[in-house]
């Protein structure tokens, strides 16, 4: 019940501000007539009606207009204690439904300041133009009291309004913080698949590409070699559309049985990757300084894609038969270096292209770092460090 006088205060505050006002006045009616209580000589009532009406009558604008009000109503007070009327809480009504709105409505220091405009006035009239019969205290504490309870409510109401609304703020601001977070991570998401299907089309296709050369060049001369060739070719995009599929298959629902469940390739399968680019004519070889220990998984992930990006720009570009990775793990840093003796600086867009690019971010994404660039010895050079995890302690070990 009391949410629906709620709802239909704020559909209609006019009709809301009407129906307080005709409330005021009716109870300001009988306080008129306590005027006479104790007096011998008791004086005309209409003046105080009028002033109740007036004072009532302003109410209408209290939510626009609050100071005005409140000055009204308080020039109203103050003239019914001049005609010698008790100043009860039927004849303060007004004021203190106008104090209560200002309250509201405006801050702390004009609602004290309007507090002694209308407590001053209102009661030195009163002491001076009230009943004589009527003691002090009747004419000071109570008019007093009855005015600071509408202001110390109000206050109160606009606090809770303020806190209510920082509450609720700051709810918004924790679903707008978390809805970007989502589009952050869902944006990071299709990055890092958009890098993967880039390795693994761009490395097969590479690679079909310079089987399917070698086959037209070997099909009349040597069809048995080219015969070769052609399963090869087979095997390459066979691997292609499985590693296509692994990536793609990160899409899938989580309850689709046709998510894959093979792991994601990794450092251990360097050696593989490189016997791979045999078929297209670039001999890889294979270097490990240090002592090999496990990796993070996406740092595993990470150096594999780097080595694979490397060396088939090798085959697109440089022109050569050869390169070297080299894989030294240190302390806390696994350095990955893929060199080769083709062209250098004479490919275009080498140490700019999309394919530098994507193996930079790739490292940075693990918290690493990647050049590429030409080598003062003639080739090509890509270079990356990426963080390892500490090496277990010699206590460690022993306990």
């Amino acid at each position: 019940m009391i949410t629906t006088w709620q709802d239909r205060t704020r559909e209609h505050p006019r009709l809301a501000d009407a129906a307080l006002a005709l409330l005021l006045f009716a109870a300001a009616v009988p306080g008129i007539a306590l005027k006479t209580a104790g007096v011998t000589t008791p004086g005309p009532w209409w003046p105080g009606i009028t002033l109740a009406a007036v004072a009532c009558a302003a109410l209408l604008w209290r939510r626009t207009l609050p100071r005005a009000v409140t000055m009204v109503t308080i020039s109203c007070a103050t003239g019914q204690a001049a005609l010698g009327f008790v100043l009860t809480v039927l004849l303060l009504g007004p004021l203190m439904a106008a104090l209560y709105s200002l309250a509201v409505r405006t801050d702390r220091r004009t609602t004290r300041i309007f507090l002694l405009l209308a407590v001053l006035p209102v009661v030195d009239t009163a002491l001076i133009a009230g009943p004589e019969q009527e003691s002090i205290v009747l004419k000071t504490i109570g008019p007093i009291a009855w005015l600071v309870l509408p202001v110390a409510l109000g206050s109160v109401t606009r606090l809770r309004r303020a806190y209510t609304e920082a509450v609720q703020a700051r709810a918004e601001y924790a679903e707008r913080t978390r809805e970007e977070e989502a589009r952050h991570r869902v944006a990071e998401e299709r990055m890092r698949i958009a890098r993967e299907l880039h390795d693994v089309v761009a490395h097969h296709l590479a690679l079909a590409n310079a089987q399917a050369g070698t086959v037209a060049h070997l099909l009349r001369t040597h069809p048995d070699q080219a015969e070769k060739m052609v399963n090869e070719l087979t095997g390459t995009t066979s691997a292609a559309l499985r590693e296509m599929k692994a990536v793609v298959g990160l899409l899938r629902q989580e309850d689709d049985p046709q998510a894959p469940l093979q792991p994601a390739p990794g450092l251990d399968q360097v050696t593989d990757l490189a016997a791979s680019f045999a078929s297209a004519g670039l001999t890889v070889t294979v270097a490990v300084q240090g002592s090999p220990r496990p990796v993070a998984p996406g740092v595993d992930v990470t150096g594999y894609r780097i080595v694979q990006e490397a060396l088939t720009n090798v085959t697109k570009h440089a022109a050569t038969h050869s390169a070297h990775v080299t894989l030294a793990y240190s302390d806390d840093l696994l350095s990955i270096t893929i060199t080769d003796d083709g062209q250098g600086t004479s490919r275009p867009g080498a140490e700019s292209g999309y394919g530098v690019i994507g193996m930079r971010e790739r490292a940075i994404a693990v918290g690493g770092r990647l050049t590429a660039g030409a080598r003062p010895a003639g080739g090509f050079e890509v270079a990356a460090d990426l963080p390892l995890p500490a090496p277990p302690k010699k206590e460690d070990l022993t306990a």
